[in-house]
């Protein structure tokens, strides 16, 4: 299976340079959308449900105090992916790419597997939180759309 930094490394193939916000939320609907599209998760590493949106810490950890992204931040190999996957990214980018990274924040915040996460964690607005996104939960809610 893929990684995480493999999902990154092919976005940004895709976009050129980003702000590290943007590269979480696009890797957050790769993976929302392969669970819907794929039925099965393109990495194994947990989002979770951060202040400002969903966030992959082990993604976050390497690109910490960045604020732009490219390819030779991130340690990925986009050969890792299938066709199919890169076809779902693909799509992904096409679609929530021409958003700015707080629109696309702000709609990850009116969604139900944020809310849920945090809800569940207790977290109010603007309050750390390192409560998981479940796979089920992305699954299910953007499945419903």
């Amino acid at each position: 299976m893929a990684d995480v930094f493999d999902v990154a490394s092919y976005i940004l193939e895709k976009t050129g340079p980003i702000s590290s916000m943007k590269l979480q939320k696009l890797v957050y609907y790769s993976q929302a959308w392969s669970l819907v599209w794929d039925e099965t998760p393109l990495f194994e590493e947990h989002i979770e449900a951060w202040a400002n949106g969903p966030v992959c810490r082990a993604l976050f950890d390497i690109h910490r105090g960045f604020f732009t992204i490219s390819t030779s931040d991130i340690p990925g190999e986009s050969d890792n992916l299938s066709s199919n996957q890169k076809e779902t990214i693909d799509i992904v980018v096409k679609t929530y790419n021409p958003y700015s990274s707080a629109a696309l924040s702000a709609q990850t915040h009116r969604e139900r597997p944020w809310i849920d996460a945090r809800k569940r964690s207790g977290a109010e607005d603007g309050e750390r939180s390192d409560e998981v996104i479940t796979l089920q939960e992305m699954q299910e809610y953007y499945e419903s759309l």
